[in-house]
């Protein structure tokens, strides 16, 4: 068996109060696709930022071809042949796509001029893009590419550098069905041309598409590795948490309580030749599916105030609303998680206590003045309620894992017990340990009486975790299915704007 191109053995990182990696090892060869899986807060992404230069290691050992070395920054990481394609793109919307690639590395001419030879950028970026299948100029403008076709640019990179080991992390996190199928046959591509690959991913279906073997962390230490052949949905959950889960998913009763949330005619600025309307009804998820693009977001965000609607009507429990704010929304009860949680669900600079207790922070004050300890003790309430995992609340948010992250925006919703809570993709980034725990939590409130409407590109959490499945397509409600009448095929028919069979 021939030697692994990349080993590391026995790597340690601290951070302050946190042991990230405890003596983790893993070692991966040319032409092998290793899937790297572990809950939130394991170590993957510290463990990538090691061998992508971000990061040093405390302690340990990183072997290329045999030879330890030491890996300083990107640069040399890149040197080294390995390439980290960061979950969060990369990519200068503003520049072509042969600008992107080469970006940093530009060939030049005019001697001391130092000019960009941008037909030479085009013409040598042709054969990476034609090795990925990439059907699009060099001189395409960045940001009038999807992200599917982004992300294969950003591989394009890669193997521009010489990549002999790619670093996936969460690749298909932002991607359609299609764009995702699209990627898993390129990294057979690559595979067969001789590139190693570490593919970083809570679907734990493409891992055991992909897969030659699977390592999985926990807690910052080796769980556990499988083989080939050994590789399964139950067996890859039984290393990462440590036990069964029975069922990620918690189905309801089904009843619909009386009242809840009704849209009439709502016009968004997104789609302004379209109406929507539908009703959320308390004690139940409505689930809101569609193809990206569909309007979803845009929906949400209106029903919120962050985009004021241009039209139409929203109740709540019969009774009109006026929002044009999200301080409207709010009032009334109304409270959305967005779909980019760092961007917009959090103050990433402030600790977990802060962000948790900002909303309503009139609860922790007395006389005008906070009370610590009753702002310490509302934080600690809701962060138990999810299981947060942290060494205390006073950790700042950007120091947390995404699932993390993702139980803080919702956390902070709760101690203001919601009417309706809008979820944009709750689960995105999160592992299967997290997700049962956001579903046991939706499922709870919609029992207490909550309306909730859930905005999802996972079909099988659509199908499972819904009472009611509302379709969108170009900006319209194009049907809605009650429970019986389930099934990827009727979701995927509205999708696209055709009638339910």
């Amino acid at each position: 068996m021939a030697s692994p191109f990349l080993e590391v053995r026995g790597v340690t990182k601290r951070f302050p109060g946190v042991l990230a990696l405890d003596s983790v090892s893993l070692q991966v060869s040319q032409g092998e696709v290793l899937g790297l899986i572990g809950e939130n807060g394991a170590g993957k992404s510290t463990l990538m930022k090691i061998l992508g230069g971000i990061h040093q290691p405390d302690a340990g050992m990183i072997l290329i071809e045999g030879r330890p070395t030491s890996i300083a920054d990107v640069a040399q990481s890149n040197a080294l042949g390995l390439g980290l394609i960061h979950q969060e793109l990369n990519v200068l919307g503003n520049l072509d796509v042969g600008a992107n690639i080469f970006l940093g590395r530009e060939p030049l001419w005019g001697g001391p001029l130092k000019l960009i030879d941008r037909k030479k950028i085009r013409r040598d970026a042709e054969p990476f893009m034609h090795k990925l299948g990439l059907k699009i100029s060099p001189a395409a403008p960045m940001r009038n590419l999807s992200l599917a076709q982004q992300q294969m640019v950003e591989i394009a990179k890669a193997l521009s550098q010489n990549a002999r080991l790619l670093i996936m992390d969460e690749p298909t996190s932002s991607l359609t069905l299609t764009e995702t199928q699209r990627l898993l046959e390129t990294i057979g591509e690559l595979k067969r041309q001789g590139v190693g690959i570490i593919y970083i991913s809570h679907r734990l279906g493409e891992v055991q598409l992909c897969a030659d073997r699977v390592e999985v962390l926990r807690d910052g230490r080796n769980a556990g590795a499988l083989m080939r052949e050994e590789i399964s949905h139950d067996r890859m959950i039984r290393l990462m948490v440590g036990r069964d889960l029975k069922s990620m998913y918690v189905a309801g009763a089904g009843a619909a309580g009386r009242g809840g949330l009704e849209v009439r005619g709502l016009v968004t600025r997104a789609n302004p030749l379209q109406r929507i309307s539908f009703t959320a009804h308390r004690g139940q998820i409505l689930g809101l599916a569609g193809l990206v693009g569909a309007g979803r977001s845009e929906m949400a965000q209106a029903v919120f105030g962050v985009e004021p609607p241009l039209a139409g009507e929203i109740l709540l429990d019969d009774a009109p609303l006026n929002i044009a704010s999200p301080r409207d929304a709010i009032a009334a009860g109304i409270f959305l998680v967005p779909e980019d949680r760092r961007q917009t669900g959090l103050l990433v600079e402030m600790n977990i206590r802060e962000n948790i207790t900002l909303p309503g922070l009139e609860a922790a004050t007395r006389w005008g003045m906070i009370q610590r300890k009753r702002e310490r003790a509302i934080a600690r309430r809701q962060a138990d309620s999810l299981q947060l995992r942290a060494p205390n609340l006073e950790v700042k948010a950007r120091n947390l894992s995404g699932g993390n992250q993702q139980k803080v925006v919702v956390a902070k919703w709760l101690a203001l017990r919601p009417q309706v809570l809008i979820v944009d993709e709750p689960t995105r980034g999160i592992d299967v340990g997290a997700k049962a725990e956001v579903y046991r939590l939706l499922r709870g409130l919609a029992d207490s009486g909550v309306a909730i409407i859930m905005i999802s590109s996972d079909m099988e959490e659509v199908l499972a975790v819904s009472d009611r499945i509302a379709v969108m397509h170009e900006g319209a409600i194009s049907g809605l299915l009650s429970r019986p009448q389930f099934s990827e095929e009727a979701v995927m028919r509205l999708a696209v704007g055709k009638t339910a069979a």
